[in-house]
């Protein structure tokens, strides 16, 4: 036969006729041509060097012995390309495995490296020969055991190179929110200690009262004394923040309504600051509460970036726990406050897209059993998955509620929805329809596979143009009965 202008010269010999060479092969150096005389014959093989020997798709399967020259096995890539995977050289066989195991060949194909002689027994031959051989059955056995484990020291290999990727993967996806939290808000807070100066200036060029000192004291204690008061729905935070401002505006606060949502924020309450509001006079009311507000706002940016940097700590700490087996103690998490924190974590992108975020937290009991920062991973998948499905000035929802003995969390975006053809693939690994370097395909997996594994619960997705949901069924007891 003629493959891409080499030539193969194929003729039938008998094995007496060139016993002297058979004989100084590996499978039949323990034998003689009395042990052969179940097999007569076989095809006489020649290649010039670059030849394809054989490739997957040929009917006929066969068990060749190199005579002379060398060969070359390889197996396709999805790019086009050829890997080696193996060589046969003068004296040895190759070709057992697909006849031993009764499997077709695997995709592959067989290439004289030079120019090769071979002796080529046919499926039928080879049978004869292994029942009237027993030195020549002997050595192939043995290649094909030594074929088997070094065929499962690969696979074991390539296994953990799969893993250790997946993991490298993963953690990549995972580090980059809170890194880049921690970036901005460490920037953020810069800007801000410099105006918390200039107001701390502005505010002490001004002698004080005791009252007046005692009253900042206090509240000067709030404000450092926590990152944020406890979660609460948007309707709920907006009434509050609303409210609030109009209080700050009617006592001539400048800036009223910017720095509502964070007095807001960290759990102030009109009552508390109405010491100031009696203790100073307009203008110095106002210079305190910017004042406080630029604080307060220091805080909550410091806040997050240890936040961000226990999330970095926390997904370090979990590859540890993944690779040693830990079975640590579990602790009790209030969901409303994981889902808070991650909304804070993810507040920058928010903000570049201008999207609102609605909260509907009804689930009561709020706080499930969980171990490490798993959690935290889901919603911050999730979410990230929903900002950037969502349009410029579009909205988020985030609702949870309790059904049965689980606690549901949805997550849902006004965005263009999951095609219909799409949405059977969204929880495989590595599958995603982002741009090429904009996602790694990895986030839905790790959502399912820690809600289902590790959690023992569920998770179910509906799309539809306009309206996409997450819903995230977690048990109320603890899956492992502790």
């Amino acid at each position: 036969m003629n493959e891409s202008g080499k030539t193969v010269e194929v003729e039938p010999v008998l094995l007496q006729d060139i016993g002297d060479a058979l004989f100084q092969t590996r499978p039949f150096s323990g034998t003689s041509l009395d042990a052969l005389r179940g097999v007569e014959g076989a095809d006489l093989v020649r290649a010039k060097a670059g030849t394809v020997l054989a490739e997957s798709g040929q009917p006929d399967r066969s068990y060749c012995v190199l005579l002379e020259g060398e060969v070359r096995a390889e197996k396709p890539e999805k790019d086009g390309s050829w890997t080696t995977t193996g060589f046969a050289r003068a004296g040895e066989g190759f070709g057992e495995v697909p006849l031993l195991m009764g499997r077709a060949p695997s995709m592959m194909r067989v290439v004289a490296v030079q120019d090769s002689v071979l002796l080529r027994f046919r499926e039928q031959e080879f049978w004869s020969l292994l029942a009237c051989c027993p030195e020549v059955r002997n050595v192939v056995q043995a290649d094909l055991a030594q074929r088997i484990q070094a065929y499962q020291t690969e696979a074991l290999h390539r296994e953990k190179l799969v893993s250790l990727g997946t993991l490298a993967a993963g953690l990549m996806h995972e580090l980059h929110n809170p890194g880049s939290a921690a970036k901005r808000a460490a920037s953020q807070l810069r800007e801000n200690l410099l105006r918390l100066q200039q107001l701390s200036l502005r505010h002490a060029a001004h002698q004080k009262t005791k009252e007046q000192l005692e009253c900042m004291r206090d509240l000067l204690e709030h404000a450092i004394g926590g990152c944020r008061a406890p979660a609460m729905s948007s309707l709920e935070q907006a009434d509050a923040e609303e409210a609030m401002a109009e209080w700050l505006a009617a006592a001539g606060v400048e800036n009223a309504f910017s720095i509502a949502p964070a007095l807001v924020g960290i759990g102030f309450q009109r009552e508390e600051l109405a010491c100031a509001r009696d203790a100073f006079d307009a203008s110095s009311f106002s210079d305190a509460l910017n004042w406080l507000e630029a604080l307060v706002s220091s805080v909550s940016l410091v806040c997050a970036i240890e936040e961000s940097i226990s999330r970095v700590s926390e997904l370090v700490m979990a590859v540890k726990k993944f690779a040693y087996d830990d079975r640590s103690a579990g602790r009790e998490l209030d969901v409303h406050d994981s889902l808070q924190s991650t909304i804070t974590i993810l507040n920058h992108k928010l903000r570049t897209k201008n999207i609102s975020v609605v909260k509907r937290f009804s689930a009561s009991p709020s706080t499930i059993l969980t171990r490490g920062s798993a959690l935290s991973q889901v919603w911050t998948n999730l979410i990230d998955n929903a900002v950037d499905a969502s349009p410029a000035d579009g909205q988020i929802e985030i609702a949870t509620w309790t059904e049965g003995g689980s606690l549901a969390v949805s997550i849902g975006d006004r965005g263009s929805g999951i095609p219909p053809e799409v949405l059977p693939h969204i929880f495989e690994a590595f599958f995603t329809t982002k741009p090429q370097g904009s996602g790694t395909g990895l986030g839905l997996e790790i959502v399912y596979r820690i809600v289902t594994q590790k959690f023992g619960g569920k998770i179910d997705v509906e799309s539809e143009p306009g309206n996409t949901r997450f819903i995230v069924r977690l048990p109320l007891k603890d899956p492992s009965g502790s």
